[in-house]
């Protein structure tokens, strides 16, 4: 399971000189060809452990544009999995083009209207999807579990300088906790919450303690910038992102990347970031989002 390491450079604009701030990104988009980014972090010990334990199916769950479901496809196809996904909400055809590139990984569809999906971790539906798949390693939404915990440790384990501040998108936390577990107390880490509400410190918190015994408070999640929530989008949003992309030629997508790279801009507007403080930006990939907004 061999990864390309993820390049940092340094991004330049004229408001980062004129605050005084340096900025760099972690490009985890670029550290494998098929699950980039922190989909391959989470995925990465899930599938080890599958095959330690011997199974030959992943089933898993997500919504119809989900980067989780594409990244479990990509890699039952690449390592070798039979894979199945639970797809909330009912079947639209034709399929968009992220349960496309799924079943033509050979991904098993199956949906689940959303009252039953809302009910997936409770043991009546465990039963039902046993006795309805057989024995397969199941791998939560999102790919949070401790094991991908473990490997997004690994996004930070290969940098050879320190920063002052280190920012990411979260959905469903996991990617952070590692970021979180892993630097113990460096720098200051800043999550970008693509989710409305303010629920992810206290998931977050959960998820720390079950991890591991250490308790550091170095970190923070910002709320402002989900765009009206999970998905949504505004015309700012699209427009940032665009020119962005025009400038740099580095993609972003809007459901994650997109937003949180916004938020930094705008705290670096604001004098968030006291002068000299070098902010690095971890790419988390999920550019395969892209293509349900017409970008």
């Amino acid at each position: 399971m061999e990864i390309s390491q993820a390049p940092v450079q340094q991004i330049h604009e004229p408001v980062f000189e004129e605050k005084g701030v340096k900025v760099f990104i972690k490009r985890e988009d670029l550290i494998h060809p098929v699950v980039s980014g922190n989909k391959w972090r989470k995925l990465k010990y899930n599938l080890l452990e599958a095959k330690k334990q011997g199974h030959d199916t992943l089933l898993t769950f997500g919504g119809a544009y989900s980067n989780h479901i594409h990244a479990v496809a990509g890699a039952g196809l690449a390592y070798g999995y039979k894979t199945i996904g639970i797809i909330r909400g009912e079947e639209t055809l034709p399929l968009n083009s992220t349960l496309t590139y799924a079943k033509a990984c050979g991904m098993k569809l199956e949906y689940m209207d959303r009252p039953a999906y809302r009910l997936k971790e409770t043991l009546q539906v465990k039963h039902n999807l046993l006795s309805d798949y057989g024995n397969f390693y199941r791998i939560p939404e999102g790919g949070t579990n401790s094991l991908a915990i473990k490997g997004c440790e690994e996004i930070v384990s290969d940098l050879e300088d320190n920063y002052d501040f280190y920012t990411v998108s979260v959905g469903t936390g996991g990617t952070i906790s590692g970021l979180i577990s892993s630097l113990n107390g460096k720098g200051k880490i800043i999550g970008f919450s693509s989710l409305k509400g303010s629920f992810l410190t206290k998931e977050i918190e959960k998820l720390l303690s079950d991890y591991t015994s250490k308790h550091v408070s170095n970190w923070e999640i910002h709320n402002d910038y989900h765009f009206g929530g999970y998905a949504k989008v505004k015309p700012a949003l699209l427009s940032f992102i665009k020119g962005f992309e025009d400038r740099h030629n580095i993609l972003l997508d809007p459901v994650y990347t997109g937003k949180s790279l916004f938020g930094i801009y705008d705290l670096i507007h604001k004098g968030y970031f006291k002068r000299n403080s070098k902010v690095l930006f971890i790419h988390t990939g999920g550019l395969q989002g892209r293509a349900g907004f017409g970008l």
